[in-house]
């Protein structure tokens, strides 16, 4: 089919990027848009920015406690792998609250410094190569650095950490999985983190975190935690581990990916280094990288005057409402400069992002220590996509640089 008739559920339509044609004719033919699924009850996909937004802060109408993907998962299920984003307020507040000081704004600039000094090892040792690949060698490898400190665990288990987080949000994605959601049968795996079995590592090493952290506390996010009871305690360290790395990773590739295609952009913002924050916000706002996110409402109602019925599924499409056009004048333009950029990349309301500071952070430094060495820079070879219809993910992007 043509890209404005693509299947918005089909993992494989992603591989050849986003089909915006087809989010820009739901947008303006059908914001609230029914959507059939291969394997799965259908939902109601929610495609303009102010529905978005208004269905984000309705938890009332609106739940997450019946999951935040497009998978349906029984009771047992869920209560095995609920997490901090399958709760609505108070309960939602309460989990929040034991880890947010350490997300704000005033002490995630308090990481600057050593995310700088990691950024520039990294480059230090990256950049002499000239040819190499800028996903695994640098986007991969920085955000996961930080989150070892963060989280107060070991530097040398960040290889570790990465190749989990990548078999779990990456779950359709045969490089990265051995148990591909929708090729085999995962049913062994469904009371584990994203239905993989690398989830099962991942409680078994919060585990150890936990008995360690009980014994000797440290100053860290991890002994915050430990109030939680063992499953909430495995579920949130898994949480913090996904979106703590793997979102951020995918950012920062398709940030510099999109500079690469946008030579007028990436020459300003060389230039004008003092764009770095508002060239962030444009980066976060083209790339959504978390394409989507799931409700269930709570009882029958309507949207737009299309009636939903309890029960029903109902997905908030960032992809489509970063991209509206009653929100963002002239959104399929990257602009650095775009100003106001209040932009979805980050959710909206009770279930705001917590690492949205700390994923800003990131993306500034990044950009700030590498372009400034960089004379040019080019890619070499194909741009390989993540296999997913919900991580808008970038696996491999081989460059050849040039260095000032």
């Amino acid at each position: 089919m043509s890209d404005a008739y693509a299947d918005i559920t089909d993992h494989d339509t992603y591989l050849n990027d986003v089909p915006h044609a087809t989010f820009e004719r739901l947008r303006r033919d059908e914001p609230v848009a029914w959507i059939e699924e291969k394997d799965g009850s259908g939902f109601w996909g929610v495609m303009r920015y102010d529905d978005v937004c208004a269905v984000s802060k309705d938890y009332g109408r609106f739940t997450a406690a019946r999951g935040i993907r497009l998978e349906e998962m029984d009771e047992e299920e869920l209560e095995a792998r609920r997490s901090m984003m399958e709760y609505d307020p108070p309960e939602h507040s309460r989990l929040r609250r034991i880890v947010q000081p350490s997300f704000s704004r005033k002490t995630v600039l308090t990481y600057e410094a050593a995310f700088r000094e990691i950024t520039r090892k990294r480059l230090d040792a990256i950049l002499e190569r000239r040819e190499f690949d800028l996903v695994t060698e640098i986007a991969r490898e920085l955000p996961i650095r930080i989150l070892c400190r963060l989280l107060g665990v070991p530097g040398d288990d960040a290889d570790k950490l990465v190749d989990w987080g990548d078999q779990m949000i990456a779950n359709a994605d045969p490089e990265y999985s051995r148990a591909v959601v929708d090729q085999v049968d995962t049913d062994e795996y469904r009371l584990l983190p994203f239905r993989s079995p690398a989830g099962l590592e991942v409680c078994r090493y919060a585990e150890k975190v936990a008995l360690d952290r009980r014994e000797h506390p440290h100053d860290d996010v991890l002994t915050q935690l430990l109030p939680l009871t063992d499953l909430e305690f495995q579920n949130f360290f898994a949480l913090l581990m996904v979106a703590g790395n793997e979102t951020t990773r995918h950012t920062i590739s398709h940030g510099l990916l999109t500079l690469l295609e946008h030579r007028d952009q990436l020459r300003e913002l060389t230039e004008h280094p003092e764009l770095m924050e508002t060239a962030t916000e444009e980066i976060l706002r083209w790339s959504t990288v978390t394409m989507h996110f799931r409700r269930t409402a709570t009882h029958d109602t309507e949207l737009r005057g299309v009636p939903i019925r309890a029960g029903d599924k109902v997905v908030l499409f960032y992809i489509s409402a970063n991209y509206d056009e009653e929100a963002f004048p002239e959104p399929k333009r990257f602009d650095i400069r775009r100003h106001p950029n209040e932009h979805v990349a980050f959710g909206v309301g009770h279930h705001f992002c917590l690492g949205a500071w700390l994923a800003r952070l990131e993306v500034r430094v990044t950009l700030e220590e590498l372009l400034p060495r960089l004379a040019d820079i080019e890619l070499i070879g194909p741009v390989e996509r993540l296999r997913s219809n919900f991580i808008r993910g970038i696996k491999h992007m081989p460059v050849r640089v040039r260095l000032r």
